[in-house]
This record gives C-alpha cells, structure tokens and sequence, in this order.
C-alpha cells in the first residue's frame, strides 16, 4: 500500500512522542514492503527527501514566526500536498490544529483513518476558549475520518460513549533495552541508582511540580534529573522556584533514544506524571528500559502498570517513596513489566497491528467500490 502519515513536524524525531512512534511505525512499514510518505516541518533539522526508506515531505512551517498559528498552516500546507498524491491510506496522528481542514482531506481517493490521542480539550494548560475549540477539533475529527484508532482502552471507551464510534484499539510500542555500559553516565554526572528522575513535558497535567516538591521536602538528597524541554513559561516558572536545590538538575530535552534507555535503566525511580492521555509512549519506554516506575495515580497509567509500580498522587508521597525505595528490592515490578513489552507492547507487534487495520480499512474500501460500480 501507498501510505502518507500526516500530523508531525516530521521524522526521525526532535520533538516528542507522535514523532517517536512515526519514526518506528514508518519504518517499520517499509520493511514490510509498502511505501510510506512523511511531512515533516520546512525547520525540522533532517532535511533530506528520505531516511531509511521512508519518503520524506517538507511543507512551510511558520510556527517559529506565527506562533501556535503557524501549526493550522503548517497542517493545511500538509494536506493540500496530500491531495496531489496517490495515496491509498492517510493516518493522521492527532487533530489538535489539522481537522479544521479535514474538508480538504482526499476522502474519495483514498481512506482516512486518524489515532484520537488523548483528550487534548482537559489539559489544564489550555485556557477555556481554547479547551472548547479542542472539543469541536475532536468532533471534526470524528466527522472528517472514516476510521478511528486508540491508543487506550479508556480512550476507546470515551469515543464509544460520546461519539458512537467504533475505534480500534492500538498501544503504542517499545523496544527492550538490556545491553546497559554505565559509561553512557559520565555526561550526566551521575552513578548507577543513585539517582531518580521523570521524562516529560513540562507542563502542569504531568504533575512535575508535585513530583519536585516532593523531591525538594525528601530526606534523601540524591539527584533528580529533569528530563524535557525547559524554555517555556512553565519551565522557567519550575526553574525559579526550584532554583537553589543543587539536586534537581533540568537537563532540557534529550531525544537520543540509546541514552535515555541507559538513563531509565540505571536510575534507582523513575517518575511518571503524566494524567493526561492514553497510552503514553515515555511510559512503555520506562518499562522496556527496565525502569523502577512510581506513576501518578490515574486509570491511564493503572490500566498499563496494574500492580506492578509504586504509585503517588500527592508531593508528600513521592517524598515518601524517594526516602525509602531502593530499585533492588522491586525487582518483581521491573521484570513483569519488561515481560509486557515482550509480550503485548513491543513496536513489532505493534506495527503488525497497524498493518492489519491498514489492510482491513484498505480492502473494505476496494470491497465497496467494486459493489458501487
């Protein structure tokens, strides 16, 4: 199949989770044989027209002059390029500033199919106007597709019982990690479990203010990496009251996959805020990386970990835990959770069931033309 994945800044990833899992799914895709397309930003760093295989589109970007403005752009410059493809398959990842053009998607030339996220209208960080138009995006985006994918049984229940919509249930995927050399350290100045952490977005639903206060009132004075894109109001705002506590060091963002696994393996806990969402790629990551994983109490994290974490709601607990947690004692939690991803969330099971619902939505399509002719 001809395949466009719309919806990133583009690949291979410097920015965050839908680019990780685009990286690996296209990939992927094309190893199976089908020829994958994906836009990416006119900015994004990598400016080739391919990258292992993977056809390689840049559409004009403006964000970096416009602001969030610039992203509506930049998706419609994506779509209008779609239109003169000929694409067998769209997926669209998201739909925050991409479904208002949804009427301009090449519906009757090839099928539409988009991943729903994660409630992108309850993030806190969005004003109300701005919340109420995320919920209308979403509604668009269940008018504009003809499939839906979830990345969360809890996400796949939502779309059931507001919208009637039949989604498909898909995770997202990790690969193990267990070829671990303590030198990948020395550039963060840190020893093996003697140092705990969080990987996120530094933004208020991912709870890395209760996490620092937290490991500002521990007794235990280890470091605590922060691991995420801190030029922001809200990470200039942690900065600031944080500032002072040696301890607590904000790395920025680190996209090398090969050291942020050794980072997750050799941290003694490794933090996971997010309360937001589905199936959060950093998560299963953690777990693949053989992390000790203490995530914030909430049904999307509990559905993936069940009993196999610790978990915190308050900063009272996360202090609690970083006093007296030691990784060695929970190695039960790491090993049950690295046998999921073997299992059930490993990318190559995951791809194979992407390329299953391509082929079903794809075949569908055919089936009912052939009818209609």
């Amino acid at each position: 199949m001809n395949i466009g994945i719309i919806g990133t800044r583009g690949i291979p990833n410097h920015y965050g989770g839908f680019e990780q899992f685009a990286e690996y799914l296209a990939k992927g895709l094309v190893e199976r044989g089908h020829e994958v397309t994906v836009y990416n930003s006119n900015s994004h760093p990598y400016q080739e027209s391919s990258w292992n295989g993977v056809n390689l589109v840049h559409c004009r970007d403006p964000e970096d002059k416009w602001g969030t403005a610039g992203q509506f752009v930049y998706d419609l410059n994506c779509i209008l390029d779609s239109r003169k493809k000929s694409f067998d398959i769209i997926l669209q990842l998201g739909y925050t500033s991409s479904t208002v053009w949804g009427w301009l998607l090449p519906r009757k030339n090839c099928v539409i199919t988009t991943n729903m996220d994660g409630l992108e209208w309850s993030r806190s960080k969005y004003s109300k106007p701005v919340r109420a138009f995320l919920k209308q995006a979403e509604y668009l985006a269940t008018v504009f597709s003809d499939y839906w994918i979830s990345d969360s049984i809890g996400i796949q229940d939502y779309l059931r019982e507001k919208y009637d919509i039949p989604s498909t249930y898909i995770p997202y995927g990790a690969f193990t990690f267990d070829n671990a050399d303590t030198a990948a350290l020395i550039d963060y100045k840190v020893e093996p479990y003697r140092y705990n952490m969080l990987i996120a977005r530094l933004e208020p639903e991912n709870n890395v203010e209760t996490i620092l206060d937290g490991v500002a009132q521990a007794d235990v004075k280890t470091p605590f990496l922060v691991i995420g894109n801190h030029n922001t109001t809200f990470g200039e705002y942690l900065k600031k009251k944080f500032t002072g506590i040696e301890y607590i060091k904000f790395i920025g963002g680190v996209y090398d996959i090969n050291a942020l696994n050794h980072l997750r393996y050799y941290s003694n806990i490794y933090f996971h805020g997010h309360s937001v969402g589905g199936t959060n790629p950093s998560l299963l990551e953690a777990m693949a990386s053989q992390s000790l994983i203490c995530a914030h109490k909430n049904n999307f994290n509990s559905t993936i970990l069940g009993q196999d974490a610790l978990y915190f709601s308050t900063h009272g607990e996360v202090s609690s835990h970083i006093n007296s947690v030691n990784k060695q004692s929970y190695a039960k939690f790491v090993d049950a959770n690295f046998e999921k991803i073997s299992k059930i969330y490993n990318w190559n099971i995951i791809i194979d069931q992407y390329e299953n619902h391509f082929n079903e939505i794809y075949y569908a399509r055919n089936k009912f033309s052939k009818q209609v002719l």
